[in-house]
Order: structure tokens, then sequence, then C-alpha cells
């Protein structure tokens, strides 16, 4: 078998006369969109890439999140062999989703999934203590990913409501899940959504 052929002569060849090459782009050139389809392809030069760029920021914003060491490492340990496994899953911007999102996703009820197992050992893990001086990075992405007045009066909750936005809209977690997380009783997660979105309206009236 020679490939597909064009007036007798193999395509391949063709383009070898021609000067022209198919040229496959380098991991480092690629988004984190692209890296994501070769990843399900079991293509490991693009998870090495797929890891030396999401990595440091997934560490980060896990630790912001649980102050045990050894969770972090477990956590992302299991999110990147999730990505390994399930790279297939993933539906991309066509559904609305960015690679970044869906492996926060995939990190955040790791997470969950961790303190849950904690849980039922040993003392829930502490959750990281944030300096009050500077907003989390995540508040920020909150805020600014709205804009405008509402960026605006969610940067004005109080830090207790701002927490479960935080959880349950930019991590994507249900009440449940935010419980969890946060080291809260369910109702009290309910509760504080709701006194978040009463301050939002009023702070938008």
């Amino acid at each position: 078998m020679t490939g597909i052929t064009l007036a007798g002569k193999p395509a391949a060849r063709l383009g070898r006369l021609a000067g022209v090459r198919s040229v496959r782009k380098a991991p480092r050139e690629l988004d984190e969109e692209r890296l994501v389809r070769l990843v399900a392809r079991g293509d490991r030069a693009a998870f090495e890439e797929l890891y030396r760029r999401t990595a440091p920021w997934m560490a980060l914003r896990l630790r912001r999140r649980c102050a045990d060491e050894q969770i972090v490492a477990e956590v992302m340990q299991e999110t990147y062999l999730a990505v390994w496994r399930a790279a297939g899953a993933f539906a991309g911007s066509s559904a609305g989703g960015t690679a970044a999102g869906w492996l926060w996703t995939i990190a955040a009820r790791r997470l969950v999934d961790a303190f849950r197992r904690r849980a039922h050992h040993a003392e829930p893990p502490v959750a990281a203590a944030l300096p009050d001086a500077a907003p989390a990075a995540e508040e920020e992405a909150l805020a600014t990913a709205v804009g405008g007045d509402v960026g605006d009066a969610l940067r004005r909750l109080a830090p207790e409501l701002r927490q479960v936005l935080q959880a349950m809209v930019l991590d994507g977690l249900s009440v449940r899940e935010t419980a969890v997380l946060l080291g809260l009783p369910e109702g009290t997660v309910k509760t504080r959504a709701r006194r978040a979105r009463i301050a939002m309206r009023e702070a938008l009236a």
C-alpha cells in the first residue's frame, strides 16, 4: 500500500518533489485544548507539556484551599492520572469549556474526595489561611469574570460569603461538595449562598 495517489504517483512523493513537507507543531507551540486532544490519543510529549504549563498554578490554587502538603501532592497526582486516562472526555470550547477549567474541575473534586477520606479517619485537613492584605487569584478571577458593577459588588462581599461563591461558581461544586471543602454544614453553605445573592441584589439595586 502506498497511500493516496495522484495521476499514478504517491501523494507523499509528489509533496517531496514540490518541496512541501508535512510539519507537526511541537507541543510547546500548541494551546492547552489541542494538548488535551493529543493526550487523549496517548501522546506523552503533549501530556508532559500540559503538566509543565498547568501544574504550577494548579498547586497554588490547591494550597489556597488546603494547608496540608501531603493532600495537595496526592490530589495533584490523582488529577493528572485522571487527565491521562480521561482526556477523551474533554468536551472542548465547542461546549463552552476550556482545558484549564476542565483540569481545575477535576482537581477541585479530587480535593473534596481527599477531604472526605480524611474526615473518616482523622481530623479534617486545615484550610489554608489567606493573607488579608491581598485577595486570592480566585477572588480576582471571580470578580473580573463578570466585571463592571457586578465585579465590584463581589469584591465587597464578606469573605465567608465570597468563599462560598468561589467554590460554587468558580469551582463548579455542588452544595454538598462545597460543604465538604469548606468544612461547613450544608445548611450553612445554603444560608451563605442565599445571603450572598441578597447582598449582590442590594449592591446592584
